[in-house]
């Protein structure tokens, strides 16, 4: 699907032009395309620009998700995709992604602009389970939380009725403790 607010190099311009306008102001970055400097960032925007990046059959997810919905304001600087497709396909060779190859289920993601990215549920709770397994991540955690509270216990939920994942137990205590937390917050 053509953008018409999005500029990919080679496309209508050079790189050279890209480059030149977004010097002059009259285009700034957004993921791996250009788009005029007076344009909204939209959400389908910033998927739309990963189109010609992203394979088919895997779907953004973690940071490179939370950065799509818009809790995070820049995109990491290696995406990250998971597979959407229920058959493996050829493993996605390329230094800007990291590849994780267990399946998301067709609820867990949605299209945007032409490409799959988790939901907000789902990205919450693989982050919330990265944190806890390496310590690190807590930032785009707390952003998600600030930028959707309600996620915080409907993540809880969905991680409790769903299979046997790493850290499941510990996310779910982490979020209903993020949850208690923000209740005692606003009622103290």
């Amino acid at each position: 699907m053509p953008w018409p607010f999005l500029y990919f190099a080679g496309d209508r311009l050079s790189v050279a032009e890209l480059c030149a306008a977004r010097l002059d102001g009259d285009l700034v970055e957004v993921g791996e395309a250009f788009m005029p400097a007076d344009a909204v960032e939209t959400r389908e925007l910033r998927a739309g620009s990963l189109a010609l990046s992203i394979p088919a059959g895997v779907a953004l997810a973690r940071a490179s998700a939370a950065w799509v919905h818009g809790a995070i304001p820049d995109p990491p600087s290696r995406h990250i995709v998971q597979r959407a497709s229920p058959r493996r396909g050829h493993a996605v060779r390329d230094p800007r992604l990291i590849h994780h190859d267990q399946r998301l289920a067709e609820t867990e993601f949605e299209q945007i602009g032409g490409v799959a990215v988790t939901t907000p549920v789902r990205t919450l709770a693989d982050l919330v389970r990265d944190h806890l397994a390496d310590g690190g991540g807590l930032a785009i955690v707390d952003a998600m939380l600030a930028w959707r509270p309600e996620l915080t216990l409907a993540t809880a939920d969905a991680l409790e009725a769903g299979g046997a994942v790493h850290f499941k137990r510990p996310a779910v205590q982490f979020l209903r403790a993020r949850a208690q937390a923000e209740v005692t917050r606003y009622t103290s």
